[in-house]
């Protein structure tokens, strides 16, 4: 990852391979933001206009690069774009701080070290900056040939190291700022490099087996249950969904505890590591991307340890439910009827419905720890993509509040969600001639159905949230901000921040 330190120097007296500037959209035209005042005086103070002449406009996410002069060390400055300028008396959004730093960072994919110049009004802002830089200047290279050489994994080795100006060096909440944007980035990445693992190099067994790894190392207490384990508890929905596979299910509990704790937090992950859609299998051109059905599980898991790395006061326990969805002569097929860990019975209606059948038995392990609030996280339903795109999440919940609350985290942190309801009419399609329950119901609003099914699965009286990432999990377009073509590792940021907000008790 990305090498980052704070200093106090000026930009020009620096040796790197590029200094990073933003610009802005004034009232007047392109404006060159604070903090790169030093760098502006060596352009004699044309900067603004030489970059507009080059065809800038300081909008979001633009790039413009232009040789450095005399009395710069650097023999290069990149100008980017930070949207609109803000009203006097007020600072940049920390989301476009995060976006341009990323931006910068990809454009600079080569480069040895880069200096970034950004306007900082306080510590969070030096957070945002650093976030943008390590997420952004993240690469999946482990498949490319001679993937020891850097060079030769992908023609050009990330950004190498980031000196951050603007910040204080020796300032409790800046270093603290840094730290934790370190933390959560590389386990955010780490969760990126899970999801664009192949599916015949992550099975359930294999991602079990890291999660342990990760355990040891970081001091947390790991459970698994395999196919002995699950058969003897009772947990219909992860092996009537992993009956089809070679590779065994798993249910993974990954539990951080702290000695100040005076709450908990649950996450529960969907993690298909593979979704062929099983005996309802999945039309060609549906198939290709089905690797990143284990988002949810790598969210969770890297928000455990993110929690575990920040030393936050509160106990969590994440759930991993997976298991590998195909087809074979021991699949389950439509019409069965599986007994799940709660004792209710779910008929099959559709196998390429399996995401809420595991995330049902996690929800009601989950549940029986009496957690104070609940959070499962899956890459659930199309549905939810037509809803809301490829780039926000949907918020379900059995608590209005509750739903507000993880989604004003989620704004705050930058990951695009929206809230969405739980229509009570919709329950009544999942009723079953034969079963409690069946796994589907109306084909309109098939997002908030899933919702309700799991629903369903929660403990009484326990606060519980549903995220449904389907849509911005795996980004198949073109890189944008800090977000890089595949793995995304969204709802990271959004479940270590409910965490941090359950721990200082402004979460309920």
């Amino acid at each position: 990852m990305t090498a980052l330190t704070l200093s106090t120097s000026a930009a020009p007296g620096l040796r790197a391979d590029a200094i990073v500037i933003g610009v802005a959209k004034g009232a007047k035209g392109l404006v060159v933001a604070p903090g790169a005042e030093s760098v502006d005086k060596a352009y004699d103070g044309r900067l603004a206009g030489v970059l507009e002449t080059l065809g800038a406009s300081g909008a979001e996410g633009e790039v413009t690069k232009l040789p450095a002069p005399s009395g710069i060390k650097s023999p290069l400055v990149v100008a980017v774009g930070l949207g609109a300028e803000p009203e006097k008396d007020s600072s940049f959004d920390p989301e476009a701080l995060r976006k341009a730093a990323g931006v910068a960072a990809r454009a600079l994919t080569g480069a040895k070290k880069a200096v970034f110049v950004l306007p900082l009004g306080d510590a969070a802002d030096l957070g945002a900056v650093a976030e943008g830089v390590l997420l952004g200047a993240y690469s999946f290279t482990t498949y490319k040939e001679n993937a020891k050489d850097a060079k030769a994994k992908n023609g050009k080795a990330p950004l190498a190291e980031a000196t951050l100006l603007g910040g204080k060096p020796r300032d409790a909440a800046y270093k603290a700022a840094l730290a934790r944007a370190s933390a959560v980035a590389e386990e955010l990445n780490r969760a990126r490099d899970l999801i664009n693992m192949p599916p015949n190099d992550l099975n359930p067994e294999v991602f079990a087996s890291i999660v342990q790894a990760a355990g040891k190392e970081h001091g947390l207490k790991v459970q698994v249950l395999d196919v002995k384990a699950l058969e003897k508890g009772g947990y219909g929905g992860i092996l009537g969904v992993g009956a089809g596979s070679a590779s065994g299910p798993r249910l993974v509990k990954l539990s951080y505890t702290s000695s100040k704790a005076k709450k908990h937090l649950a996450l529960v992950g969907k993690g298909i590591t593979y979704d062929s859609g099983g005996i309802s299998l999945k039309p060609a051109g549906h198939n290709e991307t089905m690797k990143c059905d284990m988002s949810g599980a790598a969210a969770v898991f890297a928000a455990v340890v993110s929690a575990a790395r920040l030393g936050l006061e509160v106990n969590v326990t994440g759930w991993l439910a997976l298991a590998e969805n195909m087809p074979s002569g021991s699949a389950t097929r439509p019409g069965d009827v599986l007994r799940m860990y709660s004792g209710k019975t779910v008929e099959v209606l559709n196998t390429d419905a399996e995401g809420r059948l595991v995330l049902a038995d996690a929800l009601w392990a989950a549940s029986q720890e009496k957690p104070d609030a609940i959070v499962d996280v899956a890459t659930l339903t199309g549905a939810m993509m037509l809803a809301l795109g490829s780039r926000t999440f949907g918020i379900m919940a059995n608590d209005d509040a509750f739903r507000s609350a993880v989604y004003e985290a989620a704004e705050e942190v930058g990951e695009p969600s929206w809230p969405m309801p739980l229509p009570e009419h919709l329950r009544k399609g999942m009723d079953s001639p034969t079963a409690d329950i069946a796994n589907m119901g109306e084909r309109m609003g098939g997002g908030l159905v899933a919702g309700l099914f799991l629903r369903e699965f929660v403990g009484e009286g326990i606060t519980w949230a549903h995220l449904d990432i389907a849509g911005p999990a795996f980004n198949d377009g073109g890189p944008f901000g800090y977000t890089p073509k595949g793995g995304t590792g969204t709802a990271v940021r959004t479940l270590v921040r409910l965490a941090e907000l359950t721990a200082s008790g402004d979460l309920g």
